[in-house]
């Protein structure tokens, strides 16, 4: 984990000016100079952010970059709980609790913004018709997307389950960023799609390999092409 120097990047981030971010730093976000209240920091790939029960005074977001949060069992079976892209929020309990039950790792190189917790609660306190819905739809996100995936994962076949982690990564992907021939940018491996939707890896290899038989989905070298969108979408049956 690496400090970034006293120039802030959010002046330049594209997700500063929207969601919550933009809510938090407002007009401020054109400030150059870092916030005695905010700090920036790099972190390599497959490194570890956050751990689980560890305090902190900052909530977290992540800048650039992918990561995800996590629970680890004392006998190292993990499940993942989410990917992190950017503008996300780690978690939005963060901002009123200073220990997470989840740990935090980051999947590529990723960039992170610490916020101090007190000021942005007070920045919340003082801007409620601009802070609090952001606030709000960060809560209702984290929250509809566990409880779908859980329905998935409780009533879906390990097809369905893939299927639906694909459109819901998809679909964030694409309010990020440009798509085009429907490439998708996912920089996965087979275990952690094992450790999202509860199959072993070697499962999640059999249902990638029948998704490129059958000409739906191939998902290589971080990149998901989709052959054909409407089997996937059949086949991502929850909501």
């Amino acid at each position: 984990m690496r400090q970034m120097n006293n120039i802030s990047p959010c002046a330049s981030c594209p997700q500063s000016k929207t969601g919550f971010c933009g809510a938090i730093l407002g007009s401020d976000v054109d400030n150059s100079s870092t916030r005695d209240w905010q700090h920036h920091f790099v972190v390599g790939p497959n490194k570890q952010v956050i751990a689980s029960n560890q305090s902190s005074p900052d909530i977290h977001v992540l800048c650039n970059g992918w990561a995800l949060r996590f629970i680890q069992l004392p006998d190292g079976r993990r499940q993942i709980l989410n990917f992190l892209l950017p503008g996300d929020l780690f978690s939005a309990s963060s901002l009123f609790r200073d220990r997470v039950h989840f740990s935090v790792k980051a999947l590529t190189a990723i960039q992170v913004s610490g916020m101090n917790r007190n000021e942005v609660q007070s920045r919340i306190t003082k801007n409620p018709s601009i802070a609090a819905p952001a606030v709000g739809i960060s809560c209702s996100a984290e929250t509809e997307a566990s409880e779908k995936m859980l329905a998935a994962i409780g009533l879906c076949s390990a097809e369905e389950r893939i299927a639906y982690l694909f459109l819901h990564l998809m679909k964030r992907v694409g309010e990020r960023s440009v798509i085009r021939d429907n490439r998708y940018p996912l920089p996965l491996r087979q275990q952690d799609i094992a450790e999202a939707v509860g199959l072993t890896p070697v499962h999640v290899s059999r249902i990638l390999g029948a998704f490129r038989e059958k000409g739906i989905a191939d998902l290589s070298n971080g990149l998901l092409e989709v052959f054909n969108m409407r089997e996937l979408q059949r086949l991502a049956s929850v909501g």
